[in-house]
């Protein structure tokens, strides 16, 4: 039986696939289309996690001198022997990343900075043996090996410098490309130290991109397209391609049938239909694209076991604070708009092309609120539903993995609101345990009444009982003292919500139904009826609880009913 490739996870060196047997999605052809269509600097946006590296990695090695025919060979790219004859393994390239450029100061981030171009300049340490090279030259090229950027070359000009002494020494136009090149000026922002940052990469980019008759092109990608009066003042021929245009579209990311084909290699085509649900649903250009950190990540799980969960990976390689700064500005329109969102609608809104962060500053809110649902956009929580109509962008969260992303935040900020009204969120903890059902209803309905709820669409049913499940296990959950377990973490067999307050010797069980169209008390009945049948009580009563308070609550909106029944063991 033939061995499988191992499936590529976190491999941002296009060598790494052929020399060590990896699994590869060929995307080659972004080459061929890049040379058609090129300008002199050209910037690709796109979500984190979708092969931007990878790609600039693929161009450093085919276009880098002394590329390996070999790692191209039986791909794409391949077939366009002309092309390949004329550009493959004939220029130097100058390829950095920014991804870790940052810190706490601007001090740091620059530093940081230097060390990048140091790394780099350090690999054309061969020119210091240069014969077309002078001293002075091989001056500057020792000062940016050293870092040495106060002496004979500053980190404004130091990519300049690299690309005058490669030319220098070559004869040939210079490559430079620049991986994740927004990073510096998120964390700057973040940080407090955002003007400089964009000084300093004003600078530099302009250096080397700006009438630089070294170079041959440039490429930058990142997630979003910094305004250009920012960063990117006086460039000429700039090439912007987003996730709103229709070239490269398909180069970034995986499409329906590059996951079909993977599927098939690991047999493992039955797994489809919930890949699809998780992780598909991303419009770039007219493509729809599945997130390949995701598709690669779930399936190396499946072939560890077949039944493996769903996983939020794409998630959980970020912070995802975004979502919680939108959450924490929201007007009641945007409430409205988020619960169209999270319930499987679309919301209609004009988009920024642009960005600075400064906007996200602004007193005025509209201009605000742009800003967020502009950032969303370029950065995956959100998609375009289809074609822009009146300059209004159709949005709609893609996929399952994505919906639970607001979900949680969502929960997160309810539960800190909620808590930090102390005294009604004592109440409301009192009286879960001293069984005292009304109060219990009308509290939680105080409650859901200030929040974000999921309307009544297409969403499934289960979706939306998690949701308000989530809601309420986080309100319980911060009392603190109580043990409080979930079916999550229970396994099947257990109820929604099982509580125990040991010193009292008293339990609760809490069952959440969804009351659809409204339906209150058959939900209640079904609720408390799940409790009876499956009982539910005994795992309290083998905890040594008592007293034991059910629960039956039917959630609809932003509404909720609560049906109530006790046992209590008396001891002696």
């Amino acid at each position: 039986m033939e061995k499988k490739k191992k499936l590529p996870i976190g491999i941002e060196f296009f060598k790494d696939f052929k020399r060590d047997g990896f699994y590869y999605v060929d995307k080659t052809a972004f080459i061929r289309d890049f040379i058609d269509l090129r300008g002199s600097v050209n910037l690709f946006t796109r979500p984190r996690r979708f092969g931007k590296s990878l790609n600039m990695n693929m161009l450093k090695t085919f276009f880098e001198i002394g590329a390996d025919p070999s790692l191209f060979d039986g791909l794409e790219i391949s077939k366009e022997v002309e092309l390949c004859r004329q550009y493959m393994g004939k220029y130097p390239v100058i390829s950095i990343s920014l991804k870790d450029v940052g810190g706490m100061d601007f001090q740091t981030a620059y530093d940081m900075l230097g060390s990048v171009v140091c790394e780099e300049a350090g690999r054309f340490d061969f020119l210091l043996g240069s014969g077309r090279l002078t001293q002075a030259d091989k001056k500057k090229l020792n000062a940016l090996i050293d870092e040495e950027f106060d002496k004979a070359a500053n980190l404004h000009r130091s990519l300049r410098v690299l690309t005058q002494l490669l030319f220098k020494h070559y004869g040939i136009p210079v490559i430079v490309l620049i991986d994740e090149y927004d990073v510096p000026l998120d964390k700057a922002y973040q940080n407090g130290y955002y003007q400089e940052m964009v000084s300093l990469v004003r600078s530099l980019f302009s250096q080397v991109l700006k009438t630089n008759e070294n170079l041959y092109f440039a490429v930058l990608t990142g997630c979003l397209r910094i305004a250009k009066e920012s960063i990117f003042t006086g460039l000429n021929n700039f090439k912007v391609r987003t996730i709103s245009d229709v070239s490269y579209a398909e180069y970034f990311g995986f499409t329906e049938y590059e996951v079909r084909e993977l599927l098939a290699y690991y047999c493992l085509e039955d797994k489809f239909d919930v890949l699809k649900e998780w992780y598909d649903g991303y419009r770039f250009g007219q493509a729809e694209m599945y997130c390949p950190w995701d598709v690669i990540n779930q399936c190396d799980k499946f072939l560890e076991k077949k039944n493996a969960p769903m996983e939020s990976h794409w998630e959980n390689s970020s912070s995802n604070g975004i979502v919680q700064d939108i959450l924490e500005t929201a007007t009641e329109t945007t409430k409205r708009q988020i619960e169209e969102l999270i319930s499987g609608g679309t919301v209609e809104k004009a988009i920024i092309p642009e960005l600075t962060y400064t906007d996200l500053d602004s007193e005025d809110e509209e201009v605000r609120q742009t800003y967020l649902w502009s950032v969303l956009l370029a950065t995956g929580y959100l998609t375009d539903a289809g074609e822009p109509e009146n300059g209004l962008h159709r949005l709609v969260i893609p996929n399952r993995e994505v919906l639970g992303i607001y979900e949680k935040r969502i929960r997160s900020w309810f539960k800190l609101k909620i808590v930090g009204d102390t005294e009604r969120w004592k109440h409301f903890c009192e009286a879960v345990k001293a069984g005292k059902a009304l109060e219990v209803q009308q509290l939680f309905n105080e409650f859901l009444s200030d929040s974000i709820s999921i309307r009544d669409t297409f969403v499934r049913k289960e979706m939306k009982e998690n949701f308000y499940h989530g809601m309420l296990l986080g309100l319980l959950r911060a009392e603190g003292s109580w043990g409080v377990k979930s079916n999550v973490e229970s396994g099947v067999g257990y109820t929604d919500i099982r509580l125990e307050v040991p010193a009292l010797k008293t339990g609760c069980i809490i069952e959440v139904k969804y009351a659809e169209n409204g339906r209150y008390e058959q939900a209640c009945d079904e609720a408390m009826r799940q409790i009876e049948e499956d009982g539910y009580v005994q795992v309290l009563r083998s905890d040594g609880m008592r007293t034991i308070h059910k629960y039956g609550i039917a959630c609809y909106r932003k509404s909720c009913k609560i049906a109530y029944s006790l046992e209590n063991e008396n001891r002696d």
